[in-house]
Parts: C-alpha cells; sequence; structure tokens
C-alpha cells in the first residue's frame, strides 16, 4: 500500500475548507516535467478591486471573453455555461483554445448555429475557438461546433485537436432534437471547417464526460457521468486507424468497458493505494445505445463496474487518471466518498487509487468535490472545486501540500444569500506561461499570468 496522507485546504481570507486530500499524491506526478510539484504555494489569494478573481500577489489575470458579447466573427454572442477547454500552440507563438459550452435545451445564449459546422439546429451546445498572441490578446474567436448539446468536458488529442463530449443521452424527438445525442465530435481549432460536425458513433452513445488519448498506442479512454442508478462505465476506444490524425477516429473501431474482477462499484474502494490486478475489458454490446443505454446493458453472469460521477480524465506518463467526482450512499453508491483519483496502467493491468477526497468531520458539504484536473507544467496538480459556496482553483504539490490558487467572486444573488459559479476547463498554455480557466456562469475565460516557477 502507499503512504497515506492529508490536508487540510485552507480557504485565505474566508472560512474553513471543506475538502480533505487523503492518499499518495506522488503518484499523480509520475512522468511529469515537474515530478517534484511546487511546495508551499504562492501566498494569500489578495482581493480583488473589480470583483471577479482573487490571485495571490505577483499574479495577474486577463479576461479573454464573456458570455453576451460580441464574437469576434460577427456569427452571433458569445455563448454561456463555459466548461471544459484545451490550448494548443499556433504559428508564430499563438495559442488556439477550445472552448465548450454546456448548453440544454434551456440555455439562454445558444452556440450559433454556422454552415458546415452545425450538427443539430436544434442543439444549443457546442465549441467556440479563441486565438491569442504571445501576450494573450485575442486575435480572433468564433463558432467551432455548432448543434451539440450539453458538452460538458472532453479532451486533446495528439495531434492537436480537441475531442468535444456530450453529457446527454437524448434522441431524435426528445427535446425538440432532430438527430440522436450523447457522442464525441473532433474540432480543430485553427481551422474548425477542417473537422467539421461530425459524431465519432463508434466511441459510444452514452452520457460522456471527458477523454484521454494514449500517446503511445492511440488508444481513447472515455469518462461517463451518471447521477442515478446504474452509474456510468469507465470505457476504452480501440481505433482501427490509431494516431492517424485528424479524421482517424471516424475510421471505426471497438468499444470496450471496464470490469474490475469482485469490484461491482468502485466507491466501495476506500483505502489509498489499494491496487487491483487483471483489470479486464469487455466488448460494449450496442455501442449505439439503440435499444437500451450502455451502463443498463447486459454484460454477462460476472457483471461490468460501475461509477458515480466519473468525470474528469488526463494522460500521464505511462497511465490514464479518471476522477469519480463524488460518491453517496443515498444515492445508491455503495460506499460515501468527496472524490476519488483512479490511475490505470495499461501495460500493467493495474488500477489503484490514488486519492480520496473526504468524508470526514472536516467535510461540511458534500458538492465541495473536485471536478476538472490538470497537471501544471511548473509543478502542482490543479483541482477545480465544484461546489456550493466560494469556488477554487487549488494547487496540490507531490507531498500533499494545497494551497489557493484563485477564488472566483460573487456574481449572483446577495450579501446574504451569495451564488458563486464553478470553475472549469482549468489547462495551461503550451509554454507553460499562463493558466486559462473558465468560470461557468456567468460564462467567463481567464488567462492568469505570474511566478508559476
Amino acid at each position: 500500500m502507499s503512504a497515506t496522507r492529508r490536508q487540510i485546504l485552507s480557504r485565505t481570507g474566508a472560512s474553513v475548507a471543506g475538502i480533505a486530500f487523503t492518499g499518495a499524491l506522488s503518484e499523480l506526478f509520475a512522468g511529469s516535467a515537474a515530478a517534484a510539484g511546487r511546495r508551499g504555494g504562492y501566498g494569500p489569494l489578495v482581493p480583488d478591486p473589480d470583483g471577479l478573481l482573487d490571485l495571490p500577489a505577483g499574479f495577474r489575470y486577463k479576461v479573454l471573453s464573456r458570455q453576451g458579447d460580441p464574437l469576434r466573427s460577427g456569427e452571433g454572442p458569445v455563448p454561456g455555461n463555459h466548461d471544459g477547454m484545451g490550448a494548443f500552440a499556433g504559428r508564430r507563438g499563438r495559442v488556439h483554445l477550445v472552448r465548450n459550452h454546456e448548453n440544454r435545451v434551456t440555455g439562454k445564449i445558444a452556440v450559433p448555429t454556422v454552415p458546415g459546422l452545425t450538427y443539430d439546429p436544434a442543439g444549443k451546445g457546442g465549441c467556440t475557438a479563441l486565438e491569442l498572441d504571445g501576450r494573450n490578446n485575442v486575435l480572433g474567436e468564433r463558432v467551432a461546433i455548432a448543434g451539440t448539446a450539453v458538452n460538458c468536458a472532453g479532451g486533446p488529442t495528439p495531434w492537436n485537436t480537441w475531442l468535444t463530449c456530450e453529457e446527454t443521452e437524448d434522441r431524435a424527438g426528445t427535446n425538440g432534437y432532430t438527430k440522436d445525442h450523447g457522442f464525441v465530435f473532433e474540432v480543430d481549432g485553427a481551422d474548425p471547417h477542417r473537422t467539421g460536425a461530425v459524431p465519432l458513433t463508434a466511441m459510444g452513445r452514452f452520457q460522456h464526460e471527458a477523454v484521454a488519448v494514449d500517446p503511445a498506442s492511440g488508444i481513447v479512454y472515455e469518462t461517463e457521468d451518471a447521477f442515478e442508478r446504474p452509474f456510468g462505465l469507465f470505457y476504452r476506444f480501440l481505433p482501427e486507424k490509431p494516431l492517424g490524425g485528424t479524421g482517424s477516429l471516424r475510421a471505426g473501431g471497438a468499444l470496450e468497458a471496464m470490469r474490475v474482477p469482485g469490484v461491482p462499484d468502485l466507491s466501495a474502494v476506500q483505502e489509498t493505494g489499494a491496487r487491483f490486478e487483471g483489470v479486464e475489458w469487455v466488448p460494449v454490446p450496442d455501442p449505439l445505445a439503440t435499444g437500451t443505454p450502455i451502463r443498463h446493458q447486459d454484460f454477462g453472469p460476472r457483471g461490468i463496474t460501475h461509477a458515480q460521477k466519473l468525470e474528469g480524465c488526463y494522460w500521464g506518463g505511462r497511465s490514464v487518471y479518471f476522477v469519480s467526482s463524488f460518491a453517496r450512499a443515498k444515492d445508491g453508491s455503495a460506499a460515501t466518498h468527496f472524490g476519488q483519483v483512479w490511475k490505470y496502467e495499461p501495460h500493467r493491468r493495474r488500477l489503484t487509487l490514488v486519492v480520496v477526497f473526504g468524508p470526514s468531520t472536516d467535510v461540511r458539504l458534500p458538492g465541495e468535490s473536485p471536478d476538472n484536473i490538470c497537471l501544471a507544467p511548473t509543478g502542482g496538480l490543479m483541482v477545480c472545486e465544484d461546489g456550493d459556496g466560494a469556488q477554487h482553483v487549488f494547487g496540490v504539490s507531490e507531498k500533499g501540500e494545497v494551497y489557493p490558487v484563485a477564488r472566483g467572486a460573487q456574481n449572483i444573488g446577495t450579501p446574504e444569500a451569495p451564488e458563486w459559479g464553478e470553475f472549469a476547463g482549468v489547462t495551461f498554455s503550451p509554454d507553460g506561461s499562463t493558466m486559462y480557466v473558465n468560470c461557468y456562469t456567468p460564462g467567463t475565460t481567464f488567462a492568469v499570468t505570474g511566478p508559476w516557477c
């Protein structure tokens, strides 16, 4: 078993924190450029006089885009519900940001429909793409894909495109949609018309959350965010033409779901460092879920492994990491936790529970859970908080030290009953000098610079 550490997050200038990290955090930094992680953080957060984003001294932010403002392309207003995001290197030091908009049919500001980039005209979700220069000045902003639904997270490909994921299973004829939803779409932020609006149907139709691509094999790992039983599955997609560049995923492939022998529900595992050898991958009977959602399908007498709220997913070193944001026994999970991070090593067929977030007497609100995570090139695991109360981006070092990186200001409500927009889509520029992060509502994209080293 791995060593265990506990750190209680301190909310500088706010109330006592509610998340407890327990686990061998060094596992998360294996194979990263900053294997030591950052120690000690960046100091206390300084209240922002403009009331948008509190940062440590020496850091600055720039608002790149806000919902309702005009898109620079003239296609319409900036859509709302900013969620997952990827940053890609462009020519002459430029950066292309691809940003998800998690719009349901009730979304107030839809992604504008654009010829050649629209999947279903009734869908309000999609992605927008920003082009930035080396100083994070916005050179362009346009629709990258439209007519999709509930674009939550996703992940980058080794060939510098973004895989955007629909977190819904709505069929044509439901909620006014004219096409089936629940797919992954590939988006080229530099040239959206090159990828268009083509669903990658072989990758399955389910409540997608995030994906991570093994850069050596081209296998794509996928999480399913399901609130109710039966909970979501962890998948892998074996493409017919792996690592073939843009369009290779359209060639098809096989979709499989993870079975951990003897573990029908990952929430039942509570001890960090617990390892499971001989992980199995079971073919999905009906990837398009033409009659029954995948997680309801028959995987044989030995069943399949489920987990509540499977969310963030990323590749590091030779392993894929994925997050269960929370599990609650009252919802039907085998046990309660406020977040888990799992590590799967394909070459060993081994699954390890790396980190557990609560519960403990220190945990005040079950909604205070990890959501989007990423490794900072200059050290530290960045964790977006998704819960009640003031929302933060926290850094976590390899040694288990936890420090605040950013805090969102109150944006809705009153001082007596404040409401806060969660953070999402945390990612770094290719050169590591800028952290990009979204506030979900009101939709805002920030570029944060400072002494990251």
